[in-house]
């Protein structure tokens, strides 16, 4: 539709003229005055012709797109084909729509056979439509014949048109509508219900648009889709909300469906309209909320949003909740999208579920994609980031979240587009290649994903249809305190069904092996960092989000269910009961399991990293904090995280937490990564910590990779750091006994755990099969010779694997270069702030 808004491109050739695609092309429409462009030329009619094909409607500036060619043409490209669109006065071969040439001739034709005859809008639906509230335009527009013996009515509805045409098959003569007043035009013609197919030709300035009527189409959704998402079950829900393009009783276009169940009409805007969706009203669909209307002739490319019309009558411009692409940010317009990309990680995927994850090894570098190397695309990515990521070792990176969002600074957890990878790196299918590469690389993905809340722009969820629909209709439960947010509403089928289907579509659509779940807590309490009085209870009284709970589990049940190999993780910071376990059965709270397969371990975290920022003088009264944790380890199937949480906001990167001057400071860092490989349970680093980086991350320069840099003077003490996590995964993954029992107590054994005063850590790790590899951490600076352990079982001779404090990483070269002997003590040289390994 019209719009005093100019378009971006320019134009040159005949004045009044615009470039057209046609079959899934973009186009243009002359307009009556140009913008951002020219038009040279003879002005004239022309007449561009939309069956399945995209086009421009015209208003007062133009569009994108160029023009060339003779004054009085005008370009169109018909399915690959160039052809050129004659003058309306130009008379065209008899019964022919377009010539061998590809031109579309004009339309001046003999008079139609038929008599028309008007076809008046009904009074109170035309009301309806101009204040936006109709429920079911398709009633009104397109055909409808009152009775056998009336004629068949056709009204269409185009504010802005100058005139519209009807053409009837089989060579008949085109039919003009008569002007109804406000842009709707109608006729009444002796014709069967339902009639032969026809097309509109709709005239604007001068410019002549064909294309088949929408309103004359049956719902492009089924009955049982409907039945689904009404009752908050449809699994695949990204398969029938959003847009799609397709074809539809035999028509190419776009089909649009949104689900707003308080909206009193909503309608489809976008640039092939001039964002004004008066001409593209949608129909609700039964009593489910779903609005629908397919579009013929648009296809992938178009920008677009939903009109809606609020339950106290005003308008609201909204993006897509089902979107599966988006505009680069700050443009929000979503993107009618599909996929055309070929996978080829079929070897990955049959393989990922030979062993659950809690039995695997299990090594995760954590990314923030934008900032990894600034300035790459997911295709740059898919070049660089595997070959770095296989070369240290690790089994899985960690993706910071990638769903669309509207700040860059919230790192992707503050989400506006659940569907939709962010444009910030590329397409869709250009993030489909990088999660390729990475699985041909044999490094699984997993990625942060973010149900626990979502911002309140006002283009996108909040208050979506007018009320709260995404959210709680309680304000108490609603408002997120921490970041400004809102909290989905978990009680609803709906939310929950379009929270569960998006986990199921990154896994299924984008060949996800995992989510790691934010801010599950914040999830699972009511009273979350809320003060008393500032929140509602359950319907019991207490304080558990009965509803989050049910969601919780539905999720990972689901995706289990439908995806073999895929791993769930929670960031579960509480002492919340079965967070991983089945949630079939019930523990002693009387609440089933959540699901997860792994939970982040946040206690360890806080206790281990508070034991090394101690000076080592002080490190005897804070010896707990190291051995704590293992009365607690089996009780969930845990992931040892060093996140990006911790290397921000003042907390200092992961070498400057420890004290001492520079050479302490990578000593103890060296060690305590020993020590945390040898730990019970799986691993997770973000980037930058693998070689040292002193400073806090920055998300808007990423890792300091000049550190690495051979020029650099102290290169060589990073490089050292980095080549320890190299050595760390390929040792841990070549040995079962420091992964294939972390969530077994008879996998760990104490050898010397009361060690206070020497600050020293002796442990046995235990493979199925019974055989060991003992980690032994000395976090003091003196040097320790001849350092006596009570003799482990199984063995009388160790060899040492691994020593932290390697002349090769950096160290001082001390250690055990020949075999030990249990006779009948084990004594062996403990360098200062080192991490030794050894094994029979």
């Amino acid at each position: 539709m019209p719009s005093a808004t100019p378009s971006r491109g320019t134009t040159n050739g005949p004045p009044g003229t615009h470039e057209v695609r046609l079959s899934g092309a973009r186009g243009r429409i002359p307009s009556a005055t140009p913008s951002r462009g020219t038009t040279n030329g003879p002005p004239g009619a022309h007449e561009v012709r939309l069956s399945g094909a995209r086009g421009r409607i015209p208003s007062a500036t133009p569009s994108r797109g160029t023009t060339n060619g003779p004054p009085g043409a005008h370009e169109v490209r018909l399915s690959g084909a160039r052809g050129t669109a004659r003058p309306a006065t130009t008379k065209p071969a008899p019964g022919n729509e377009t010539n061998p040439d590809g031109e579309i001739p004009p339309q001046d034709q003999e008079a139609s056979p038929v008599t028309p005859r008007p076809a008046p809008v009904p009074p109170e639906d035309r009301r309806r439509l101009l204040n936006a509230t109709h429920h079911n335009p398709h009633a009104v527009l397109g055909t409808h014949k009152p009775a056998p013996t009336e004629p068949l009515a056709i009204r269409t509805w185009h504010p802005y048109a100058e005139s519209v045409t009807v053409h009837l098959p089989d060579g008949a003569a085109p039919v003009p509508l008569h002007p109804d007043g406000d842009g709707f035009f109608t006729t009444a013609l002796d014709l069967p219900d339902p009639p032969p197919p026809y097309e509109l030709e709709i005239t604007y300035a001068g410019t002549r648009i064909r294309t088949p009527d929408p309103y004359t189409l049956l719902p492009s959704l089924g009955e049982l889709d409907l039945h689904l998402i009404g009752e908050g079950r449809h699994e695949q829900l990204w398969k029938v909300l959003g847009a799609h393009p397709m074809r539809h009783q035999n028509i190419s276009g776009t089909r649009f469906t949104v689900w707003a169940p308080n909206a009193l009409g909503v309608r489809v805007a976008g640039d092939f309209n001039r964002w004004d969706g008066a001409a593209h009203t949608m129909r609700s669909l039964g009593g489910t909320g779903v609005w629908e209307l397919f579009v013929p002739g648009l296809g992938e490319g178009e920008l677009y949003k939903y009109e809606i019309t609020r339950p106290d009558g005003t308008r609201t411009l909204r993006a897509d909740p089902l979107a599966t692409r988006t505009e680069t940010p700050p443009a929000t317009a979503s993107i009618v999208h599909s996929s055309h990309y070929t996978w080829h990680d079929e070897d990955w995927l049959r393989t990922r579920a030979a062993r659950p994850a809690h039995e695997a090894p299990f090594s995760v570098y954590e990314v923030h994609l934008p900032s990894w190397r600034p300035g790459l695309t997911y295709r740059d990515l898919a070049v660089q980031l595997p070959a770095y990521v296989a070369d240290l070792g690790f089994t899985h990176v960690e993706l910071m979240p990638v769903a669309e969002h509207p700040f860059g600074g919230s790192w992707g957890y503050q989400v506006t587009g659940f569907y939709a990878p962010t444009a910030r790196l590329g397409t869709p299918d250009d993030f489909k290649h990088l999660v390729d590469a990475l699985h041909r690389a044999g490094i699984g993905v997993i990625m942060d994903w973010v149900p626990a809340h979502f911002p309140r722009d006002d283009w996108a969820l909040a208050e979506f249809d007018g009320r709260p629909l995404y959210e709680p209709a309680d304000p108490l439960r609603a408002a997120h305190p921490d970041w400004g947010t809102l909290e989905f509403d978990y009680g609803r089928r709906e939310v929950r069904n379009f929270l569960v289907a998006n986990a199921v579509y990154w896994c299924e659509e984008f060949h996800i092996d995992g989510l790691r779940v934010d801010a599950v807590a914040s999830m699972l309490y009511l009273d979350y960092s809320r003060e008393q009085g500032r929140w509602t209870p359950n319907a019991a009284g207490g304080r558990e989000n009965l509803d989050a709970v049910a969601f919780l589990q539905e999720m990972n049940a689901t995706l289990y269910r439908r995806v073999p190999g895929v791993v769930t993780i929670a960031e579960e910071s509480t002492a919340w009961d079965g967070v991983t376990r089945p949630t079939h059965h019930t523990g002693p709270t009387g609440f089933g399991g959540l699901g997860f397969g792994l939970k982040w371990n946040m206690g360890w975290m806080h206790d281990s990293l508070g034991y090394v920022a101690h000076d080592p003088v002080h490190r005897a009264h804070h010896h707990h904090e190291m051995t704590f944790s293992m009365v607690y380890a089996y009780s969930e199937n845990y992931v040892l995280p060093i996140s990006h949480d911790e290397v921000v906001h003042g907390k200092r990167s992961l070498v400057s937490k420890m004290p001492g001057d520079w050479w302490q400071q990578r000593a103890t860092l060296r060690a305590y990564l020993a020590f945390m490989w040898a730990h019970p349970g799986k691993q997770l680093l973000f980037m930058g910590q693998e070689f040292a980086q002193g400073a806090e991350w920055s998300e808007a320069h990423g890792p300091d990779w000049w550190l690495l840099d051979p020029a650099y003077g102290a290169e060589r003490d990073h490089r050292g750091v980095r080549d320890l996590v190299r050595d760390l995964n390929a040792t841990y993954r070549a040995t079962p006994a420091l992964w294939e029992q972390d969530t077994a107590p008879a996998g760990f054994s104490w050898v010397l755990g009361d060690a206070a005063q020497d600050n020293v850590f002796a442990f046995l790790r235990h493979a199925t099969d019974g055989s060991p590899v003992l980690s032994v951490s000395n976090f003091s600076p003196v040097l320790r010779h001849d350092y006596a352990l009570p003799a482990p079982a199984g063995s009388s001779t160790w060899h040492e694997v691994l020593n932290t404090d390697a002349a090769r990483y950096g160290g001082s070269g001390a250690g055990n270069p020949g075999p030990l002997k249990a006779d009948p003590a084990l004594k062996l040289t403990l360098p200062p702030l080192a991490t030794v390994w050894l094994a029979p």
